[in-house]
């Protein structure tokens, strides 16, 4: 429990940088921003792919074809969709969305998952939620009412930001129950070269997809400075940054907590990606956060603390004890 907690902790604290990435380059469309930081994953598991090429050769044909569709589904089109809505919406409103995650995977996967990982009672699982998604409405409540006072807002952008977000979530709900499944039946397998295998799966399509923005830029005539945007060494540092922190190490340390925790409480711990991207966009504004965010951190903190009390039952004993 501890380690899996641990390896969970590390995979949130690289995975709150993919919040920095579309704060700092405003004028990047999230299309590049997707596919430039899968580009750099792809890159930057080549080399992992021949170091550990005796364990990579164990890989099935429909080994590979499962890394693809996690690769489209929870990496790609998941980050397109985040960074495009924190573009149209600003950081508070994606954030607050997103950090909805743990309460979506933790009911998805305790009513999907029981009879393989035994079910948390749901009495005794809604103390942790209720904080989680407590802790996560002050976290977000100074900040919306900004929005709301704010009279120049496009509601319009808005509302597809909160959109996007929303089809984020739902990338990244299916995603980790599904990588899940795959790392619970190879438990013999590596959760290295799995994190390698994705990285590969993801490398021809964000190739496609780096040159189908470079081309429709180029037929339409776009004023946007094709390939590398008009901060050239920042968008090459900050997409090698998070290809390597937070895609390849952060998936590795995900799929050492999935194999060692149940899914629905892994869920629950994707809590940690939200106070990193919160503590990162409070150190990029150079201020500390409102008591009401201070509170909401300490509210989600406890949410997790309690969920790592609750263990899973059998399914027959929970049914049983509610009986």
């Amino acid at each position: 429990m501890l380690i899996g907690t641990l390896f969970a902790l590390a995979a949130g604290l690289m995975w709150g940088l993919v919040f920095v990435a579309p704060t700092l380059l405003p004028d990047y469309p999230a299309t590049l921003l997707s596919f430039g930081r899968y580009l750099a994953f792809g890159v930057i598991a080549l080399p992992m792919l021949w170091l550990d090429r005796r364990r990579m050769a164990q890989f099935t044909r429909s080994d590979w074809i499962e890394a693809a569709k996690l690769s489209l589904v929870g990496n790609v089109l998941y980050y397109l969709c985040l960074s495009a809505a924190i573009q149209r919406a600003g950081g508070p409103l994606p954030t607050m969305i997103i950090g909805t995650l743990p309460v979506v995977i933790a009911i998805c996967s305790n009513l999907r998952d029981a009879e393989r990982d035994g079910r948390l009672p749901w009495l005794r699982l809604a103390p942790s939620l209720g904080l989680i998604a407590l802790g996560i409405g002050c976290v977000n409540q100074s900040e919306l009412q900004q929005l709301r006072a704010d009279p120049a807002a496009d509601l319009g952008r808005y509302a597809t930001g909160a959109l996007l977000a929303i089809a984020a979530v739902a990338c990244w709900t299916w995603y980790p129950m599904r990588n899940a499944d795959w790392l619970r039946h190879h438990s013999d397998r590596s959760p290295r070269s799995w994190a390698t295998a994705q990285g590969i799966a993801t490398l021809p399509m964000a190739v496609l997809g780096f040159a189908g923005v470079w081309i429709w830029n180029s037929a339409t005539a776009q004023p946007f400075a094709m390939p590398l945007g008009p901060t050239p060494g920042l968008f090459l540092g900050l997409m090698l940054a998070i290809g390597l922190f937070a895609s390849w190490l952060g998936t590795l340390c995900w799929n050492e907590a999935s194999q060692r925790l149940p899914t629905t409480l892994v869920g629950q711990l994707i809590v940690f990606e939200t106070l990193s991207a919160l503590a990162y966009a409070f150190l990029l504004r150079g201020q500390w956060p409102a008591p009401a965010t201070l509170l909401g951190i300490v509210l989600l903190v406890a949410g997790v603390a309690w969920a790592l009390r609750v263990r899973p039952e059998p399914v027959e004993a929970v049914e049983a004890h509610a009986g």
